[in-house]
């Protein structure tokens, strides 16, 4: 009985860490989304895209940070006690 019920804690520590994973998929998509907006709208107006750089980089970080804070808790449902 005892075995049964850590192979059922273990498999809900597995598929918590698989759901919280789904949001680097969401980082890849965000990021996707930034650039591909940023490359439009330097295709239609070339002058402006140079001062809207900074702009694209801190929107890719954010991006970025929410992928990374998801992995984070990934690991931690995984490995932690």
């Amino acid at each position: 009985m005892e075995g049964e019920v850590a192979q059922l804690a273990l498999m809900g520590k597995y598929i918590g860490a698989g759901l919280a994973a789904i949001g680097l998929g969401g980082a890849g998509i965000g990021v996707g989304n930034i650039a591909g907006n940023f490359l439009a709208g330097a295709l239609r107006n070339p002058s402006a895209a140079p001062s809207q750089t900074a702009n694209l980089f801190v929107g890719i970080a954010f991006a970025e940070a929410l992928g990374i804070f998801s992995f984070l808790i990934a690991l931690l449902l995984m490995f932690a006690v």
